[in-house]
């Protein structure tokens, strides 16, 4: 009896170990293959074509060229600075600088390092794109001559994250956040519960812990159906940013949110300074 129970140990053991061999090699997966899934870099590089638009080559870090979709602003008006989700590349962001275009406003629209244009120099990473996002922004107060004062930060999705950052080096004076998360890590431990994120995550787009400090008038935009994304992450947002305004879309998913007119207008409304309604 004794050596069956000392074999059944034994089996226990090893059966122990290797779920344990299992679960840290699921987890070294996830670790060295995280930007793949954080940053799924669309297929090609597409140029932007837009009617009274300039693809801009700034002088990035290191020797690298930020591509840029400029829409110039009238005399007096405010520039959107745009930061995509990570699923699109700055051809598929002509469509919203038409939008601004139309409503008598700025535009630039940055692309990120190892996507579009700018694929192949270096793979996608958030310091990678902070430096290449801070490096349009000079630009556009420098050489283009359009003060913070006049600069509206935008981001959707992943470009949340890049706004909020660009907010919090005080690189403008209105921020827009569109279907926005609290952090990578969160995100990342609703997506795999059973995985370490906190341990794990290299690239962690943490707006939860910079919103307190980032003392500008915020609006957050998300659909209550988002499915990547969920919607109480923005309304978690928008108890932490001092100066906030949250419309939650009946709904809407993650990437239609900006379909309605009617919510075009109100984000129009923002970016000029003016009053928004009342209502959630």
């Amino acid at each position: 009896m004794q050596r069956v129970w000392l074999r059944v140990k034994r089996l226990m053991l090893k059966l122990v170990v290797t779920l344990v061999i299992c679960y840290l090699a699921v987890c070294a997966l996830l670790y060295f293959n995280q930007r793949h899934l954080v940053f799924p870099v669309p297929p090609g590089a597409l140029e932007p074509q837009l009617p009274g638009a300039t693809l801009l080559r700034i002088p990035g870090p290191e020797g690298t060229t930020v591509y840029a979709l400029h829409v110039p602003a009238p005399p007096e008006a405010p520039t959107v600075v745009h930061f995509h989700g990570n699923g699109e590349q700055l051809a598929h962001e002509t469509w919203l600088a038409q939008r601004y275009q139309e409503a008598g406003l700025g535009f630039l629209a940055v692309e990120y390092p190892g996507y579009g244009l700018a694929a192949g120099k270096e793979e996608p990473s958030e310091q990678g794109i902070y430096a290449a996002s801070e490096a349009a922004l000079e630009y556009l107060h420098r050489e283009l001559g359009v003060p913070r004062e006049r600069t509206v930060l935008q981001g959707q999705s992943i470009g949340s994250g890049v706004a909020a950052e660009m907010a919090r080096r005080g690189q403008g004076t209105r921020l827009v956040l569109i279907t926005p998360y609290t952090s990578i890590v969160e995100l990342g431990a609703r997506l795999f519960p059973w995985a370490p994120a906190r341990l794990l995550v290299k690239d962690r787009f943490d707006t939860a812990s910079k919103a307190p400090g980032i003392h500008l008038p915020v609006f957050i935009v998300h659909g209550t159906r988002d499915q990547v994304v969920p919607v109480d992450m923005g309304q978690k947002l928008g108890t932490l940013f001092p100066q906030v305004s949250v419309r939650i879309l009946e709904g809407k998913h993650h990437n239609n949110v900006l379909d309605t007119r009617e919510v075009r207008e109100e984000l129009f409304q923002f970016v000029r300074g003016e009053a928004l309604r009342a209502g959630p």
